[in-house]
């Protein structure tokens, strides 16, 4: 079964396969596939990248279509010309109006958008077409003083990429966190054993909230010296799944498998007390019994009552608790950003205990980061029991 959304000529084309994952590709009007956008797009598949490259990259075709540009003619200088006319500040003629009607992209986006061309170009470079372009965008630096200092980076290469077609001015150097005394605020707000559950999860586990709403009754383990012999104190495994029936997927994707019915592998997480406190307060009150699907979250209310709650359902409950605490929109990512921010206080500036805290673990990290700390560790332990309020 397929979606698409029309933009314009070209449309992104959402699959929905009989596995229960979602793809995305690049069409003509007529619904034959864009052969290069495609060869592209699945070098992605599976992960929420793959997504976004298509609706920034549907954008980008429809402008060469406009200008009449051919992947073995583009140059450097007409990437420039296409991101300055999306919104990035760039000294040169810009050419006809375009994206009528539309805003400009952010920062993020525009970041994200630059990053995209980047690797569809240098695609296209290896396969023979426009080396020459392929060349002039696969270039290096040196390290910068920012990227050594940068929060979770650690030690760095002696050279890292560039990308030219990058939006210039400064990054945003302190995240997007909650309001002072938010957590206290939220839990007098909402009414549900479920969404105190959210609230404290979010806060003192730095959980991203497809993590949290992913996770199964079987990846908890609550009690001391569990049986996966992974680690000694509460925690839980967060597992990479594709076919969770709300669709709510890990972004990281450590290797996980039950064995006799216990999760080994996965990212491991420390639960706090008051964390264990929260499920055990939801599942004696409001879980459903005989619930066979076996997720951690549910509806609580309507139809589909007892059925797995998505994660848009837990991002509008905090959203509209927000308000009503007249905290405005509360997102949970900001639960992210400031258990990560506690944490890298309590560990004096440690970045690895901050970044293994937080689960911070994408390629690149763990490409320029040497080691990773003991969940064990004296140093771990009492970061967490600091932030977590149980340090004195």
């Amino acid at each position: 079964m397929a979606r698409h959304v029309v933009v314009e000529d070209l449309r992104v084309q959402q699959i929905e396969r009989k596995d229960g994952r979602r793809s995305w590709t690049i069409v003509w009007p007529e619904g034959t596939v864009h052969t290069e956008a495609d060869r592209f797009l699945r070098l992605h598949d599976g992960s929420g990248t793959q997504r976004t490259y298509a609706y920034l990259l549907v954008d980008h075709l429809r402008w060469l279509e406009r200008e009449c540009l051919a992947f073995d003619t583009v140059q450097l200088r007409d990437l420039e010309r296409y991101m300055g006319i999306v919104g990035a500040e760039v000294c040169m003629p810009l050419g006809e109006p375009w994206r009528m009607g539309k805003r400009p992209y952010g920062r993020s986006a525009l970041s994200t958008a630059a990053a995209c061309l980047k690797a569809f170009y240098l695609h296209q470079s290896s396969l023979g077409v426009n080396e020459k372009l392929g060349k002039k965008l696969d270039a290096s630096r040196l390290p910068s003083r920012v990227d050594r200092r940068r929060s979770f980076l650690g030690h760095v290469k002696s050279s890292l990429a560039a990308n030219p077609l990058a939006p210039s001015g400064p990054h945003r150097r302190h995240p997007k966190m909650l309001p002072e005394g938010a957590r206290e605020k939220l839990l007098v707000t909402v009414n549900a054993a479920r969404d105190r559950l959210v609230v404290t999860w979010l806060a003192d586990g730095g959980l991203r909230i497809g993590e949290l709403c992913g996770l199964h009754l079987v990846d908890l383990h609550l009690r001391e010296n569990a049986a996966c012999g992974e680690c000694r104190s509460p925690h839980l495994h967060v597992c990479h799944r594709l076919d969770n029936p709300n669709r709510a997927e890990a972004k990281t994707k450590h290797g996980w498998r039950v064995e006799h019915g216990t999760v080994t592998g996965g990212l491991i997480k420390r639960v706090s007390p008051v964390m264990v406190h929260a499920y055990f307060e939801y599942v004696t009150t409001e879980y459903p019994r005989g619930a066979d699907h076996g997720m951690l979250l549910v509806q609580l209310h309507g139809a589909d009552a007892g059925q797995p709650w998505a994660p848009v359902g837990a991002r509008r409950m905090l959203g509209r608790a927000g308000k009503r605490a007249g905290l405005g929109l509360v997102k949970p990512h900001a639960f992210r950003h400031s258990f990560t921010s506690a944490v890298l206080d309590a560990a004096d500036g440690n970045t690895l205990i901050a970044r293994d805290a937080g689960g911070w673990a994408s390629a690149a990290m763990v490409d320029e980061v040497y080691g990773h700390v003991d969940v064990h560790d004296p140093a771990f332990d009492a970061a967490l029991r600091t932030v977590w309020g149980e340090g004195k």
